[in-house]
């Protein structure tokens, strides 16, 4: 079945440019978009989507505000451009199933909208480092490593615990994209964490990364 979102932003560029992008995928529809805030509350809640996208600049509501109201009964990603930590803290208090900058690019998009229906939580790499650094302390002891982690895969792990995209990982390491792909997912099976970002957390809690 379709991953079926609406997308609220107030510019009509936005909203055309996220529609293209998603329904460009053979598993994700877009059923609606809004303008404003409002709108984006009575639409979500009359079409009952699987993911809403909310801008966090919107006129009458906010993203945020659209998030607390919508975020018990459907999964929310606030996009903005707007990368302030003070965004991040509310938009993850209020219950947002990611947080994304609108500068991300197409693949994290996509990639925002499907871990939202999976039950992850998908920031901005960049966002992501920031955060870290803030909410992570290093243990002051030498990193230890899984035993059954490759060399490549701790090579991954740096780069993902530094905000690489998995493109910027492959062009770095001169890796298919596929293949960055392959050592994440055998990351967070191995680190038993559910996600890139408990990957990355992981990667600072141990001391991978000064």
């Amino acid at each position: 079945m379709n991953i079926r979102v609406v997308v609220a932003d107030d510019q009509e560029m936005v909203r055309s440019g996220f529609a293209m992008i998603l329904n460009a995928q053979a598993d994700i529809e877009v059923v609606g978009e809004a303008s404003d805030g409002a709108e984006a509350v009575e639409l979500a809640r009359r079409l009952q989507p699987d993911v809403v996208l909310a801008d966090i600049r919107m006129p009458r509501l906010d993203g945020l505000e659209v998030t607390r109201l919508l975020a018990d009964t459907m999964r929310v990603v606030v996009v903005t451009t707007f990368d302030l930590d003070e965004y991040v803290y509310a938009a993850l208090r209020n219950g947002a199933c990611g947080f994304l900058l609108k500068d991300a690019g197409p693949a994290l998009l996509v990639e925002a909208v499907r871990a939202a229906v999976s039950g992850d939580t998908l920031i901005s790499p960049s966002v992501t480092v920031r955060l870290l650094k803030h909410i992570t302390k290093p243990s002051g002891r030498p990193p230890s490593l899984p035993e059954s982690l490759t060399e490549r895969e701790t090579d991954v792990l740096r780069l993902v615990a530094r905000g690489k995209t998995n493109a910027d990982i492959a062009a770095e390491l001169f890796i298919a994209l596929g293949t960055v792909k392959t050592h994440v997912a055998s990351l967070q099976r191995k680190l038993d964490v559910r996600n890139r970002t408990a990957v990355a957390a992981w990667a600072w809690e141990n001391g991978l990364v000064a």
